[in-house]
């Protein structure tokens, strides 16, 4: 397990520096006062204006940042330390108070965060993929959750995540639904956001997690689940066959449509 975090860690230490000069993520519109939040998710979340605000798995930390502009105190936290240098680096230069810790999620609890509690934990597209195991993701969100706080999560649904990526054209079972302790493994010279620029630790490691096994490790970690909501779009091109339509990407018309992401809340009890 230490050499598939290990590797992970490697390559998005290197992706890191790519996506921050990507214009994927084009941070110079960002700098010049952008949010990368989606109106859907800050519609869900609600306001955050004087609120504590834990983002896990920050990456460079544009969304972290995207709610310091809404009005959270913030601290984001990356396994990755090139992610969390750019981060800190990023908040000086636009002048936005924000904490980043480098550290795994299950040795969060061992690390000395300023802010003991937090009233909204958040963690968003494309995150939960790289954890092995969702038990010590789940506890150390209830560990850091003040009493009547809660947790967000906007994420892509498990079930399309079985279909094959690559397909031109057809939705296909490539990958399995239900968690695994083994990790699938890939192979790219490249991200979704680097273009033609070549990265060199091609190797990378993932874990599915089915939607029970997502939501039972919230309900044991002592959090009450307040909604999910299954919607039939997706913040990234999942499939080549997908159309974009003002920033989220839908099957085609003729398709018959599944949950491409879902949200959730879940609150600590008082």
């Amino acid at each position: 397990m230490k050499d598939y975090i290990e590797k992970n860690k490697n390559r998005w230490d290197e992706l890191a520096k790519v996506h921050f000069g990507s214009e994927f993520y084009d941070v110079k519109k960002f700098r010049e006062g952008g949010i990368s939040i989606s109106d859907l998710e800050v519609k869900e979340v609600g306001d955050v204006t004087g609120k504590t605000l834990l983002h896990l798995q920050c990456h460079f930390g544009k969304d972290t940042l995207s709610w310091a502009r809404l009005g959270a105190k913030v601290t984001g936290v990356d396994f990755s330390s090139q992610a969390i240098k750019l981060a800190s680096q990023l908040s000086e230069e636009i002048g936005l108070d924000a904490t980043f810790i480098q550290t795994e999620i299950g040795k969060l609890d061992q690390t000395n965060l300023a802010e003991k509690s937090f009233d909204i934990v958040f963690t968003s597209h494309g995150a939960i993929f790289w954890l092995p195991e969702l038990k010590k993701w789940a506890e150390m969100i209830a560990y850091y959750l003040k009493p009547g706080g809660f947790f967000y999560i906007a994420e892509g649904h498990p079930f399309a995540l079985i279909f094959d990526d690559e397909h031109e054209s057809e939705l296909r079972v490539r990958f399995p639904y239900f968690h695994q302790d083994e990790p699938l493994a890939f192979d790219y010279d490249s991200s979704y956001a680097s273009g033609d620029v070549k990265i060199k630790n091609t190797r990378e490691y993932g874990w599915v997690h089915d939607l029970g096994y997502i939501v039972n490790n919230l309900i044991a970690a002592g959090l009450q689940i307040e909604f999910i909501h299954e919607y039939p779009f997706i913040s990234w091109e999942m499939f080549p066959f997908l159309q974009e339509k003002d920033g989220w990407w839908y099957l085609p018309k003729e398709y018959q449509q599944i949950p491409m992401m879902f949200t959730l809340k879940a609150r600590k009890p008082v």
